[in-house]
């Protein structure tokens, strides 16, 4: 499913054809695009991402922000900030080149030479690594070191590849279901499933002073009615799918193009960008506040992940109403039958059946949110009225048979698209009721906390007193 052509390969298919100049891209989305292409190369976990594109979003704003009269860096606060004959254009897209490149090298190795063509597109060398203030390219390269050497001991394990460092073993494995109300592993083509970063709660957060400042509720207890109430809704979910329920549950399920939900919301970052006009200057501001929102987002979902370890629809739908029939979706081209509860899937490709960590709550809706506060906080306004259109026949879970026809998503406002995308997750049978909403409301409070920090940071004269 294909979001929209990318602004730099749009411009550079333009130029091509010789039809002048590239788009308005600013330097900072065509770095964007860089990292997700990096992303779906690479696939790393939901939480790994977030941090990725925070990390990366960080550098480019705190070497942004040098050569901006007013905005603080996060590491150096006002310690790099130049002369105003240095605040130019030029200075300032060469600087955020150069601490995007240092970021997306550290982050993504193996995908160095990519970067290092973007860098001589340019016209900048990615072997500079000067330190003199004095210079963009040193500007770039000492606000990046700052932001890396602090990331480097945040708590993520990124220089030892993101090893869980909490010792997290689950209570049940992939054959025997010790407690229905905690996760079990699946067997996935031959493979048992690891919990992704089951350490990600104790990770530094940008607003985030620990992952549980949100409180939400606990989720359903096994043996009450409430816990049997939300298994057999995802079941009557699975029963009703129609196109459009499918085409929803597909579009949002890892992004249109594997760049994950962190990742999808910095593409609607970019027709924010594209729709208001940005340059360098609001878009440096923009995606250092929407990435480092889906960071906290992702350290507080995570958090909750490890400590409720609750059960996926899947093992309680198996485990709940095994040896009874049940009317839902029976596979590919199958629709609605009636079907073994023990044999029941989620609306997902053969090759994810379940994500490989707890269910409460919701990444999607965490991440969503959070994210929509924040456009909506940074545009002044909720409206988004943006729309996707999937074409007939391109589901990847019933290729060539769904949908039937092309669908459009339209979102009118961002909480529209981010309330999609939380539903998404229960049309998919990956998520219930409860991991849903209460993760809508913690993404709100966590978007709305890293604004405010975000702010104070872009217009430090106007912090209020007493607010570091």
């Amino acid at each position: 499913m294909k979001h929209r052509i990318t602004r730099t390969c749009l411009a550079a298919a333009l130029s091509a054809c010789g039809i002048g100049p590239s788009l308005a891209a600013s330097i900072v989305t065509e770095w964007n695009d860089a990292a997700l292409q990096a992303i779906r190369i690479t696939h790393p976990g939901p939480p790994i991402v977030a941090r990725a594109l925070a990390v990366a979003h960080t550098c480019m704003y705190d070497a942004w922000a040098a050569y901006d009269a007013e905005a603080d860096g996060t590491r150096m606060g006002k310690g790099l900030r130049r002369p105003p004959s240095e605040r130019t254009e030029a200075n300032k897209h060469k600087a955020v080149s150069y601490a995007a490149y240092r970021a997306l090298v550290d982050l993504f190795p193996s995908e160095q030479a990519s970067f290092d063509a973007l860098m001589t597109s340019h016209g900048y060398n990615p072997a500079d690594t000067t330190m003199n203030p004095a210079t963009p390219a040193g500007v770039g390269n000492l606000a990046c070191q700052a932001v890396l050497d602090f990331r480097h001991q945040d708590g993520s394990n990124q220089l030892n590849g993101y090893a869980d460092t909490s010792g997290y073993v689950p209570v049940n494995t992939p054959d025997v279901v010790n407690d229905i109300g905690r996760w079990q592993p699946l067997e996935v083509n031959g493979n048992v499933q690891q919990f992704i970063t089951p350490h990600w709660g104790s990770v530094k957060g940008f607003a985030l002073k620990k992952y549980d400042q949100f409180k939400i509720p606990r989720p359903a207890k096994p043996g009450t009615k409430a816990f049997e109430e939300q298994a057999k809704e995802v079941i009557a979910y699975s029963a009703m799918l129609n196109d459009t329920q499918k085409v929803i549950a597909e579009y949002w399920a890892d992004g249109p193009s594997s760049e994950l939900p962190p990742g999808h919301w910095t593409l609607f970052a970019e027709v924010v960008s594209d729709r208001d006009g940005h340059g360098i200057d609001e878009d440096a501001k923009l995606f250092f506040a929407v990435t480092n929102a889906t960071l906290d987002a992702s350290i507080a979902t995570w958090g909750y992940k490890r400590e409720f370890d609750y059960v996926r629809p899947v093992t309680a739908i198996h485990e709940l109403f095994r040896g009874q029939l049940i009317e839902a979706w029976a596979g590919e081209g199958q629709g609605t039958q009636p079907i073994l509860a023990e044999t029941w899937q989620p609306y997902q490709a053969a090759n994810v059946v379940t994500p490989p960590f707890a269910e409460y709550v919701s990444g999607h809706s965490t991440f969503s949110a959070a994210a929509a506060e924040v456009l909506k906080r940074f545009t002044g306004s909720d409206v988004f009225k943006h729309t996707v259109t999937i074409p007939a026949g391109e589901s990847r879970v019933e290729f060539g048979q769904v949908p039937a026809n092309d669908v459009t998503l339209t979102w009118a406002t961002f909480t529209d698209a981010a309330d999609e995308a939380g539903i998404s997750r229960r049309y998919g049978g990956i998520h219930f009721l409860d991991g849903d909403l209460n993760g809508r409301a913690l993404g709100r409070a966590v978007g709305a906390n890293v604004w405010e920090k975000a702010e104070s940071l872009f217009n430090p004269r106007r912090r209020p007193h007493g607010h570091h």
